[in-house]
């Protein structure tokens, strides 16, 4: 009997408001529910049925006390479902995925607020120096995609590197890949991770773009992040010191600092990732193995950019993957649906919504299961670890 865990991050599928989202300028966020109500009310249909099936519908109302409108179909729950609240302080990457390893971020990040000159300029000369450049682009607060449209052909023309930020704790830099270099990117990365020590910021991003003016730029898939390394022992950590398998696929190795990871493996897209993560499926299958994907692009091209329809695509094109992940599963897998924050494509601004995530788990031996409303996301990780029979976590009560 060998048991494993897969589980697939659908990066900002948020399923509604927090009830602290007030504080974070998001009352009334609903990622899912406002893709759901924009396309009912233009009149485009919304098919996830394996999604669905698994139990989405039903954890969106443990939250909203509303069904979807694109629920109009009598499906049978085959999955056990809830919605996670989150304790960590933040609405980022970072936080939801440490937390659902069972390391809630209890503390505050560090953040650049200002919009403009938002780095500390002795912060850029220590990096500028270390990296033997002499200038900069950008320093404020911005979209990924407008600040190359806006300063990429200036960047080509003096080779000055593009800095900006989020509302998240990050520090992004943008170069080009044939005119900057991908390895030069990814050394100045490195060098701004050092610098930053004291800052408490979860992320360097590395954000490098291709194309030859304004017109026609576009950010390419080799995105890496710097993450500093989890505050205490995760998930990961402990399926490993036991002697299990962490097989982490897409970014999820950049997010915990490949800390935890045994096999780390690359792709780009929903549809890659999800084919790579079948590919896991059929080779890994020792006990007390995980294999975690992070599908970005519902985030980093659909929600960050306001793309309603373009998300609504993905989420179907994933629900027809979905089904075939499904087939796969062994009699003694568990496989956990669920997302790391919201980032609503109709709210106002291009950042993340402070938002409840689902949590769908699905195993072909378990009843259909309520699990309500779970106080963090913690439970996740300390379900996987109650059914891999490791240590329980510090944070976090299993759903069984």
């Amino acid at each position: 009997m060998n048991k494993r865990a897969i589980i697939i991050v659908l990066d900002s599928f948020g399923i509604g408001a927090l009830p602290d989202s007030v504080k974070f300028g998001d009352a009334g966020s609903n990622t899912l529910g406002h893709i759901d109500q924009y396309c009912f009310d233009n009149n485009l249909s919304f098919k996830i049925p394996n999604l669905l099936t698994l139990g989405l519908g039903k954890a969106y109302h443990n939250v909203n006390n509303s069904n979807l409108k694109c629920d109009n179909a009598n499906y049978k729950t085959i999955g056990s479902f809830s919605a996670c609240l989150e304790l960590s302080s933040g609405k980022d990457t970072t936080s939801g995925h440490w937390e659902m390893a069972g390391c809630p971020v209890l503390f505050e990040w560090g953040y650049f607020t200002k919009e403009k000159d938002t780095f500390p300029r002795e912060l850029i000369n220590k990096i500028l120096e270390r990296a033997g450049l002499s200038g900069f682009l950008g320093n404020c607060h911005a979209s990924g995609t407008d600040i190359i449209y806006k300063l990429g052909e200036e960047h080509i023309k003096t080779g000055f590197p593009i800095f900006y930020t989020s509302a998240d704790s990050v520090f992004q830099i943008a170069c080009h890949e044939k005119y900057f270099g991908l390895e030069n990117l990814y050394k100045l990365c490195k060098i701004a991770r050092e610098e930053l020590e004291g800052y408490n910021i979860a992320r360097v991003i590395a954000r490098p773009f291709t194309g030859s003016n304004a017109a026609n730029f576009e950010r390419t898939g080799n995105r890496k992040d710097y993450s500093l390394l989890p505050s205490d022992k995760t998930l990961l950590d402990i399926c490993k010191d036991n002697n299990g398998q962490v097989i982490a696929i897409g970014k999820i190795a950049d997010i915990y600092a490949h800390q935890g990871t045994t096999v780390e493996i690359k792709a780009n897209g929903v549809e890659a990732l999800c084919n790579k993560t079948i590919s896991a499926i059929l080779k890994y299958q020792d006990d007390k193995t995980i294999i975690m994907t992070n599908l970005v692009d519902f985030d980093m091209l659909y929600g960050h950019r306001r793309n309603v329809e373009g998300y609504k695509a993905a989420l179907e094109g994933f629900d027809v993957i979905l089904n075939e992940i499904m087939q796969k599963l062994t009699d003694d897998d568990i496989l956990i649906i669920t997302a790391d924050h919201g980032c609503d494509p109709t709210w106002p601004g291009s950042d993340h919504t402070r938002e409840y995530i689902p949590f769908l788990m699905y195993n072909k031996k378990f009843a259909s299961q309520n699990f309500g409303i779970r106080n963090g996301f913690a439970d996740i990780g300390q379900t996987v670890a109650k059914h891999l029979q490791l240590p329980k976590l510090k944070h976090g009560e299993p759903v069984f």
